[in-house]
C-alpha cells in the first residue's frame, strides 16, 4: 500500500473499485490492520488495510495547536460563557477522529471565530463537563451560583451557557426559578450536530446567542435553529420550550406560547413581550426538594405503583394525565381515586399536567375529572410536565411553604416565570 499521508491529512483512499475522500484518522491500538477515514458527512468509515491500494495525500492538515491571541475590542460588548459539555463544546481532533473540549476563549475562537465578531468573551467558566442526562439538581444549583456571580458583574453584559440537548429544557426551567430579579440575558444554546459536519448547527446558534446575550431581553431563554435551514434562530422562553425531535437542527419548539424573538446573525426581530434589561442585583434562590417524581399515566395502570413513592417518603408527584386531566377512575380494581386521596392525606402533594403537547387541563368538563379534583389534586393548566416537575421540587424546597398545602397550591398556580400562558385558548 502506497501512503505518504499522516493522521489529520485530507486524503483519497483507493480501493480496487472505489475511491473515498476524507480525513485520515489515527488507528487505535486494538484495531491494527484497519485504515480509518472521516468522511465529509462527519461519519467514520474503516477499511481493511490489505484491501487499500493507495492513500493519496490531497492536503496537509493544519496545526490545531497553534497559538492564538484574541484582541479585545473596546467597541464590542463583553459577555461571559459557561461551558458544560455537549456537542457544541467540542471540536474535532483530526488525528484521532474524536473530539477535544473547547475550554478557553482561544479554543472557542479557533472553531467559532464568528462569535467574536460581535462580542468580547472575557470570562469562561467550566463547572463540569457532562452530558445533560447525567446532570441533576446539584448541577443546576452550581450553574445558578456561577450565573448569579457573572450577572452581577458590571463588566459583563450577558451570559451564554453551552449545553447538551437531551435535557437542556430542564436546566432552562431550573434557572428560570433559581435566578431571582434577573437583570440580564441568560442564553442557553446547543448543537445537534458536531462542528466537523457540513450540516452543523453550532455556528448559527452561537452567532444568534451572542446577539441575544447583548440584547435588552432579561430572560432565561434557549436559542437555536428555527427551521432546518441556516437562516435564523428563535429565542424561546425557558419554561415553555421542549425538545421535539431526536436529531433535527430545529429540535426545540415553544409549546403553548410564542418565541420571544427571531434572531438572524445580524439583527433581532422581537415577537412577544419580555422582561427588560435592568439594574437589579440577581439573587440566588436554588432550594430544591429531591423527593419529587414525574409519572406518566397509561391505560390499565395499577395505582399501587404509588405505594412505592409513599414508602420512599416522596414529598410530591406530578402526574402526566390523559386528555383534559384524567386517570382511570371507573374500574373497581384499577381506579385511582381512593389511592390518590390516601396519598394526599399522608401529606404528599400531587399535581396534574397534560400528556398532550398543546392545550390546557380542565377537570370540570367530565365527571371523572371533577371526581379527581375533589381529592385535592392541583391542576396546572398549560404548564409543561418538565416545568411542573422542576417547579414543584423548587417550591417544596422552601420550608416556609412546604408545610402548608394552601401555600404550596398558591405558589404552584402563581405565574413566576411565564410557566403559564393565561391567553391560551383551550
Amino acid at each position: 500500500m502506497k501512503n505518504n499521508a499522516k493522521p489529520g491529512d485530507f486524503v483519497e483512499v483507493h480501493l480496487i473499485k472505489k475511491i473515498y475522500e476524507g480525513i485520515l484518522l489515527e488507528t487505535p491500538e486494538d484495531e491494527k490492520g484497519i485504515v480509518l477515514l472521516k468522511l465529509g458527512s462527519g461519519y467514520n468509515i474503516g477499511f481493511i488495510q490489505k484491501e487499500v491500494l493507495e492513500i493519496k495525500l490531497l492536503k496537509k492538515s493544519k496545526e490545531i495547536d497553534q497559538k492564538i491571541e484574541i484582541k479585545k475590542d473596546s467597541e464590542k460588548p463583553n459577555i461571559a460563557m459557561i461551558i458544560t459539555g455537549g456537542t457544541i463544546a467540542a471540536r474535532l481532533n483530526p488525528k484521532k477522529g474524536g473530539v477535544d473540549w473547547l475550554d478557553t476563549p482561544e479554543s472557542l475562537f479557533k472553531i467559532y471565530p464568528e462569535l467574536f465578531e460581535k462580542v468580547n468573551v472575557i470570562k469562561v467558566e467550566i463547572p463540569f463537563m457532562k452530558a445533560s442526562e447525567d446532570m441533576d439538581f446539584k448541577d443546576w444549583q452550581k450553574l445558578a451560583r456561577i450565573s448569579e456571580k457573572l450577572l452581577n458583574d458590571s463588566n459583563i453584559k450577558g451570559l451564554i451557557i453551552t449545553h447538551g440537548t437531551d435535557f437542556l429544557h430542564y436546566t432552562s426551567e431550573a434557572l428560570s426559578f433559581f435566578l431571582k430579579d434577573l437583570n440580564k440575558p441568560v442564553v442557553l444554546t446547543y448543537s445537534q450536530r458536531s462542528i466537523d459536519r457540513a450540516s452543523s448547527d453550532a455556528n448559527l446558534n452561537l452567532q444568534c446567542s451572542a446577539l441575544a446575550a447583548i440584547s435588552d431581553i432579561a430572560e432565561v431563554m434557549i436559542v437555536g435553529h428555527a427551521n432546518s435551514n441556516d437562516e435564523f434562530c428563535y429565542a424561546m422562553p425557558g419554561t415553555k420550550v421542549k425538545k421535539m425531535h431526536t436529531s433535527r437542527r430545529d429540535a426545540f419548539k415553544v409549546i403553548n406560547s410564542k418565541p420571544i424573538a427571531k434572531i438572524y446573525p445580524d439583527k433581532i426581530e422581537l415577537l412577544s413581550k419580555y422582561r427588560l434589561r435592568n439594574k437589579n442585583k440577581v439573587k440566588l434562590d436554588s432550594k430544591f426538594e429531591e423527593k419529587v417524581a414525574l409519572i406518566k399515566i397509561y391505560p390499565g395502570q395499577n395505582p399501587d405503583i404509588l405505594d412505592y413513592y409513599k414508602k420512599k417518603k416522596y414529598r410530591g408527584l406530578v402526574l402526566e394525565m390523559g386528555g383534559l386531566g384524567h386517570v382511570p377512575t371507573k374500574r373497581a380494581r384499577l381506579g385511582w381515586t381512593k389511592k390518590l386521596k390516601e396519598l394526599q392525606e399522608k401529606g404528599i402533594i400531587i399535581c396534574a399536567t397534560a400528556q398532550t403537547i398543546n392545550g390546557r387541563l380542565d377537570p370540570l368538563v367530565y365527571s371523572n375529572g371533577r371526581e379527581l379534583l375533589k381529592t385535592g389534586i392541583i391542576y396546572l393548566k398549560d404548564m409543561l410536565s418538565e416545568t411542573a416537575f422542576v417547579k414543584l421540587s423548587w417550591v417544596l424546597g422552601h420550608s416556609e411553604w412546604a408545610k402548608d398545602k394552601e401555600k404550596i397550591k398558591k405558589k404552584m398556580l402563581e405565574n413566576i416565570s411565564k410557566e403559564f400562558n393565561n391567553r391560551l385558548e383551550k
